[in-house]
């Protein structure tokens, strides 16, 4: 969109908080940069540039606006609906891959080489896999400067930067301010009555576009949790998550223009992969408006939407465990489902010490899981095979889930896995690989809402009444769900 000057110019004096994240505002007067919404007088039309991103902008030698920190803006809805190899690498930068392991291993996941990679992000983001991983690193850097005691070195190396002279260089370059003076600053704006923080714990604001229905996204989330690695408590959904690095675990809370989120890390360099993973698991960058607009010219689905606008896909923090789970949600209830995964976690996962709940377990990694005896398993006969063949898969790399996969080759390979029909591949792709076009016509959920609805209740049908809501499915997918009275569709009641 950077290239419709008009458009921007249009965004950008209305204050359309929607195109935050979608391009960027740098003017040429200030060298200074914004998000569209900024609250300042908007500068004359000559004296803006519009940039891709972030680090186009700090590559062009522009700065960060203190004012609306364009930085901390959502992400561009674009890397989330899209599936082409820029979209599945800006989901792997954003993950901290290029941190790990490079730009070679960035181009070695795609199956591309390097100079293709840093050709095609240059030529659609105005800056290479490299300068996207620095703004990404400044930004991890300023979280941590500003809600951590942790000693400037220790950032330095924590948001991944190879020294603390890059570190300062790179900070006061962004932010127009040294390390030391964002820390003063922030500890400034929070006042004194702010100042007691619990040790190890970061705690940030994770920003969206509105609306947002909090209802069935942590409704889901809490209705469907697996016992020891995760849990709702005092208004937050809390899990277990495993990272590159340690463990950590998270808290998450609606809050009526942000979610507040609580981090506990064993090692401060999974911060980035930890807040990416969180995004993607609540779906904070979507871009509610332009799904609701498109699910709204359907006049059967034009009431739901408008009674309820602004729903998520609630997705996961892990693909693989996400599959595993789907094969034991199969043909069962959402409390079967609950304990079949609860006796897993609690025979393979690893344990960890949780200090302000009740989370015991990080949830089994493939690996873990590809020798258990299937003989152990309380399940049918051929749903054993089923799970078994899928972990032996996940766990060899023959089947590949996750931010970089190709989606089409992912569900081709799900298909070929005995036990595995159209409802399970589908409910993966929506869930585990973000796809926001997957459907679920054959499940009874849909089958029952559809019918309520006067839409067509039998798959074939359906699937082709579905065709005017694409490529958002799977958000209407949310919609016809919640017109039931399930756990999964109500915000849950604090404990």
């Amino acid at each position: 969109m950077h290239t419709d000057t008009e458009a921007c110019v249009r965004a950008v004096k209305s204050k359309d908080a929607r195109f935050d994240g979608v391009f960027f505002t740098a003017v040429r007067t200030t060298r200074i940069y914004c998000r569209p919404s900024c609250p300042v007088v908007p500068p004359k039309v000559e004296n803006m540039v519009f940039h891709p991103s972030a680090a186009s902008c700090q590559r062009a030698g522009f700065r960060a606006c203190k004012r609306c920190r364009p930085d901390t803006s959502p992400g561009s809805p674009e890397w989330n609906v899209r599936a082409d190899v820029v979209a599945r690498a800006m989901r792997l930068i954003r993950d901290g891959v290029v941190d790990r392991e490079g730009v070679p291993g960035l181009a070695a996941r795609l199956g591309y080489s390097t100079r293709q990679i840093e050709r095609q992000l240059l030529a659609e983001l105005g800056a290479g896999p490299l300068a996207l991983a620095r703004a990404q690193r400044a930004q991890a850097a300023r979280v941590l400067i500003e809600t951590t005691p942790m000693p400037m070195a220790e950032i330095a190396f924590a948001a991944g930067f190879s020294s603390i002279r890059t570190f300062n260089d790179t900070v006061r370059q962004v932010f127009a301010l040294p390390p030391g003076e964002l820390r003063s600053r922030a500890t400034r704006s929070r006042g004194s009555a702010h100042a007691p923080r619990t040790p190890g714990v970061i705690v940030l604001r994770l920003p969206y576009r509105a609306p947002l229905n909090p209802s069935n996204l942590f409704g889901h989330l809490a209705a469907t949790a697996v016992p020891g690695v995760e849990e709702w408590r005092d208004g937050a959904y809390r899990r277990t998550l495993s990272l590159p690095h340690g463990h950590g675990i998270v808290a998450l809370s609606p809050r009526p223009d942000h979610i507040a989120c609580r981090l506990f890390l064993t090692d401060p360099r999974d911060l980035t992969n930890a807040i990416s993973r969180c995004r993607w698991l609540l779906d904070l960058d979507a871009d509610p408006v332009a799904v609701d607009d498109q699910l709204r010219t359907d006049p059967l689905l034009a009431p739901l939407v408008d009674a309820a606008p602004g729903r998520r896909v609630p997705r996961t923090v892990d693909a693989a465990e996400f599959a595993v789970r789907a094969v034991l949600g199969q043909q069962v209830s959402t409390a079967a489902a609950r304990t079949h995964a609860a006796r897993l976690v609690s025979a393979h996962g690893v344990p960890v010490d949780d200090p302000e709940g009740g989370l015991t377990h990080l949830f089994p990694a493939p690996e873990a899981l590809a020798s258990l005896d299937p003989a152990s398993l309380a399940l049918p006969r051929s749903r054993r095979t089923t799970l078994v063949t899928l972990v032996g898969a996940l766990a060899d790399g023959s089947l590949r889930l996750g931010l970089d996969s190709d989606r089409d080759e992912a569900r081709a390979r799900l298909l070929a896995l005995p036990g595995f029909g159209p409802w399970t591949t589908e409910v993966i792709a929506m869930r585990a690989l973000g796809d926001p076009d997957a459907f679920l016509p054959g499940d009874l959920g849909m089958r029952r809402a559809a019918e309520g609805l006067g839409l067509p209740s039998t798959p074939a049908a359906l699937t082709a009444a579905a065709a005017r809501w694409r490529p958002w499915r799977a958000y209407a997918v949310q919609y016809l769900w919640a017109t039931d009275d399930h756990p999964i569709n109500h915000l849950p009641h604090t404990a």
